[in-house]
C-alpha cells in the first residue's frame, strides 16, 4: 500500500482504494454511531457487500440492537458479531460486580479489555486492515490520528481512518443528504454512544464525548481498542 498516497485521498477515494488493495482481509468495525453509518453507506454505494464486524459487550443500549437490524435490512448485509468470553466475564463480575467501572479507571479499563478488546483482537485475526469512524475532532485522545495508521498493538496490521479529518457537521451533512439510518439516542441528547451504563446525554457545549465515562478526566476516555501505534 502506498501510504503516503492513501493518506492524501478523500473518504470515498480511501474506502475504494483500501477494498482494492485487501480484499476479503478488510473489514469495517462499526459500533453503529453516525461516523460507523457514513462508512458503511458510502462503502455500500462503492463496494459490493462490505464486510462488517460489531462487539456485542452484553451491555448495549436497545436502540442499538434496533438500528443494527436496520443496518442488516437496508443494505442487505452480514454483520459479524463477536461476544466476550463468557467465563472471563463470570470471573471479572464474580470478583468485582456489575458495575465495577464506576469504581476506578483501572477496573473500567479491565471491563472494557474483557468485552471490547479480546473480542477485537479475535475479529482481526484474520484481517490485514480495519477501517474505523475515528476523528480528530472528537476527543483529545484522539487529535492525532492519521487517515492510514500501523496497528501496532493488534499486530502491526493496517488501520484506515477515512474521516479523520471529517468535521462533526460534515457527518451530519451527509446523514441527512443520503438517508442513512442513525441511532435514535442521537436525538435525545447522546452525540458518543457506547454500553448503556456508561454511555449518557451530553448538556449544551459540552464536548461530544462528554457523555461516555462522564465520571473520568478526558485523557482516560478510550476503552483500549484505539491504543495503536502511528505511522
Amino acid at each position: 500500500m502506498d501510504i503516503n498516497k492513501a493518506k492524501k485521498m478523500n473518504a470515498e477515494e480511501l474506502l475504494v482504494y483500501v477494498f482494492e488493495e485487501f480484499g476479503e482481509k478488510i473489514a469495517i468495525a462499526s459500533s453503529f454511531g453516525v461516523e460507523d453509518m457514513v462508512l458503511i453507506d458510502m462503502a455500500s454505494r462503492l463496494i459490493s457487500k462490505p464486510r462488517v464486524f460489531t462487539l456485542d459487550t452484553g451491555r448495549l443500549p436497545q436502540e442499538t440492537y434496533e438500528l443494527m437490524e436496520r443496518v442488516r435490512e437496508k443494505y442487505n448485509l452480514q454483520i459479524d458479531i463477536y461476544f466476550p468470553d463468557r467465563e472471563e466475564v463470570e470471573e471479572m463480575v464474580r470478583k468485582y460486580g456489575p458495575n465495577l467501572f464506576f469504581k476506578s479507571v483501572e477496573l473500567r479499563k479491565l471491563c472494557c479489555h474483557i468485552r471490547k478488546v479480546n473480542p477485537l483482537r479475535r475479529a482481526l485475526s484474520n484481517l490485514s486492515a480495519w477501517i474505523c469512524g475515528l476523528r480528530r475532532e472528537q476527543s483529545i485522545t484522539r487529535s492525532g490520528i492519521e487517515k492510514v495508521e500501523l496497528d501496532t498493538a493488534n499486530g502491526g496490521i493496517w488501520k484506515i481512518n477515512p474521516l479523520a479529518d471529517w468535521t462533526s457537521a460534515q457527518v451530519w451533512d451527509y446523514i441527512k443528504k443520503n438517508s442513512v439510518p442513525y441511532n435514535s439516542l442521537h436525538d435525545k441528547g447522546y452525540p458518543s454512544i457506547g454500553c448503556l451504563p456508561c454511555t449518557r446525554a451530553v448538556k449544551p457545549g459540552e464536548d461530544i464525548r462528554a457523555g461516555r465515562w462522564w465520571w473520568e478526566s478526558p485523557e482516560h476516555k478510550e476503552c483500549g481498542l484505539h491504543e495503536g501505534g502511528r505511522r
